[in-house]
C-alpha cells in the first residue's frame, strides 16, 4: 500500500511495516497526532557552510507560525528543504505521520499540499486577475489550454470567492501588471490557495507593502490560520506582532529560541543576535 505520493505504507492485514510506521488512507495525509509538518536534525552544507545545523522544529496543522532571524540564518535554506529545491545532508523532513518529503521533488510536493510564495511576486501581468487564478487552478495544464477550458459554475464560484478572500473582487478584469505591489502580492497568494494547499511557506510577505496592504495582508493571513498552516518569514517586526501565536528565531541554521512574540522579544539572545541590532 502506499500514500498519496507513493511512498509505502503499514500493509495492515499482515501487521507488517513495509515502510513508515503509520497506516493511513492513501490519498490524505496524517495528521493524527495534531502535526503537520516535522524537521529533525536536517543539516545543509555549503562549500564548508553550515547553512541548517541539526534543525529540529515542529508545525501544527492549521498553524500560523512565524520565523524570524538575521541574514544568513537559515531561514531560506529551511524553506528549500522543505519543498524539496535542495536536498538535506542528513535529517528527516515529513508532512503529516507518513510522506518523506526528502524522496520526493519540487513538482510531486506542490502538488501533495506545500505551496511557497517567494518575496518577489510571480503573477502573469498580461493576464487579468480572473484569468490569472483560472491558470492557478489547472496548473498541471498548459496556459492556452487552461484559458479554453470551459469552467463549470462550480469553478466560477470558487473564482470568485477567492477573489473577495483576497480582496480584489473590483479588480477582476484588471491586468496582473497594472496591480499596485500589495496587490499583486495578494494575486499571488490567491493563486497558491487555489491549488488548496494544506501548508504555505510565505517569504517576507509584506516587504514593500504600503502601511493599509500590511494591515490588510495581517487579516488576510489571520482569516487563512485554522483552514492552512501558514508559515511566515518575516523581518517586519510590527508585522509579525500582529499575527503571531508562535514565534520561531533561527540563528546559524538552528533554533535559538521559539515562543510567544513577548518571549521572544524579552530573550536575551534573541536580543543580542537580531533584535538589539
Amino acid at each position: 500500500m502506499t500514500n498519496m505520493a507513493g511512498l509505502p505504507l503499514r500493509d495492515e492485514a499482515e501487521g507488517e511495516t513495509t515502510g513508515l510506521a503509520h497506516n493511513v488512507v492513501t490519498g490524505t495525509i496524517d495528521t493524527s497526532h495534531g502535526t503537520i509538518l516535522y524537521v529533525e536534525d536536517v543539516s545543509v552544507s555549503f562549500d564548508g557552510f553550515k547553512a541548517l545545523n541539526q534543525l529540529s522544529l515542529t508545525l501544527n496543522a492549521g498553524e500560523l507560525r512565524c520565523v524570524i532571524g538575521p541574514n544568513g540564518a537559515g531561514k531560506t535554506t529551511m524553506m528549500d528543504v522543505i519543498t524539496g529545491k535542495t536536498r538535506p545532508d542528513g535529517g528527516s523532513v515529513f508532512l503529516g505521520q507518513t510522506v518523506d518529503l526528502t524522496r520526493l521533488n519540487e513538482y510531486e510536493i506542490a502538488r501533495i499540499g506545500i505551496g511557497r510564495k517567494f518575496q518577489r511576486p510571480t503573477v502573469f501581468e498580461n493576464h487579468t486577475v480572473f484569468e490569472n487564478l483560472e491558470l492557478a487552478m489547472h496548473a498541471d495544464k498548459g496556459v492556452w489550454s487552461s484559458l479554453f477550458h470551459k469552467l463549470s459554475s462550480l469553478q466560477r464560484e470558487k473564482i470568485h470567492r477567492m477573489l473577495a478572500q483576497i480582496r480584489l473582487t473590483e479588480c477582476v478584469d484588471t491586468l496582473a501588471g497594472l496591480l499596485s505591489h500589495g496587490q499583486k502580492q495578494w494575486l499571488e497568494i490567491g493563486m497558491l490557495l487555489m491549488q488548496d494547499p494544506q501548508v504555505l511557506l510565505l517569504d517576507e510577505p509584506v516587504a514593500g507593502m504600503t502601511d493599509e496592504e500590511t494591515e490588510r495582508t495581517a487579516e488576510l493571513f489571520l482569516s487563512l490560520a485554522g483552514k492552512h498552516t501558514l508559515v511566515v518569514v518575516e523581518h517586519d517586526m510590527e508585522f509579525v506582532a500582529s499575527i503571531a501565536r508562535t514565534v520561531t528565531v533561527l540563528h546559524e541554521g538552528r533554533v535559538l529560541a521559539e515562543g510567544t512574540m513577548d518571549q521572544v522579544k524579552n530573550d536575551a539572545r534573541v536580543i543580542e543576535v537580531y533584535l538589539g541590532r
